[in-house]
């Protein structure tokens, strides 16, 4: 059934809400998101914009939740371009890095320091998965060039993030790429909140170098 009239109404006014409160997260932050200011922007009483969200928690929600979307809407990209695994995987940790790159606040916000009150609710899963199902796609099928002995007390928890994907993927697989994607947020990490700023020069390379380690660490067969 194609949305009402009204539901679409609506859906346009919380996605133009999104895109002003994602510009103000830039130049203010999101302790400081102020569903005044948003509302000011849009040219709307502050009441008008409560008709939507409850709360500056909510509107930070929209952001947080926009922002893994188009996230993964890129890293889905990036990944379906190659049918080679190794580069498939690359591919995607590279557009993490781009996206990072062209919204350092929203990077900041979704893997930097917690905002303080904030509790990220349920909403948030989905699309969060989304993004790391897109990265550990390429790797069903794929085993660790090394045995991995997946301690106990992990087993059901690396079996449960297979479930949540919806990927057919080994518990020693998803422990690996577990480790992958920690290396990749790590190093982007001290990369963009400036701890490598007078260490490295060369962050491209290092970077590079650093995640195609990583990735092989996955036995990928030759490519075709």
């Amino acid at each position: 059934m194609a949305p009402t009239a009204r539901a679409r109404a609506r859906q346009a006014v919380l996605s133009e809400l999104t895109d002003v409160a994602g510009r103000h997260l830039a130049e203010v932050g999101p302790v400081a998101l102020s569903v005044r200011a948003v509302a000011r922007d849009l040219g709307m009483p502050s009441s008008g914009v409560y008709r939507y969200v409850a709360s500056r928690d909510e509107l930070l929600t929209l952001v947080i939740v926009d922002a893994y979307d188009r996230l993964a809407r890129e890293v889905e990209e990036a990944v379906g371009r190659s049918d080679d695994g190794r580069a498939a995987v690359l591919a995607g940790v590279h557009a993490v890095r781009r996206w990072a790159h062209d919204h350092p606040h929203h990077y900041a916000l979704l893997y930097g320091t917690p905002v303080p009150g904030y509790v990220a609710p349920e909403t948030t899963i989905e699309p969060a998965s989304r993004l790391y199902a897109a990265l550990i796609r390429p790797l069903e099928g794929i085993e660790p060039i090394e045995a991995v002995v997946v301690a106990p007390t992990l087993v059901a928890d690396v079996v449960a993030v297979a479930d949540q994907l919806q990927l057919d993927i080994s518990p020693e697989s998803v422990t690996v790429a577990l480790e992958l994607w920690a290396t990749m947020f790590g190093m982007l990490s001290i990369e963009l909140f400036g701890h490598l700023r007078s260490t490295i020069g060369d962050l491209d390379t290092w970077f590079t170098d650093g995640m195609a380690r990583a990735v092989d660490r996955f036995a990928f067969p030759e490519p075709k």
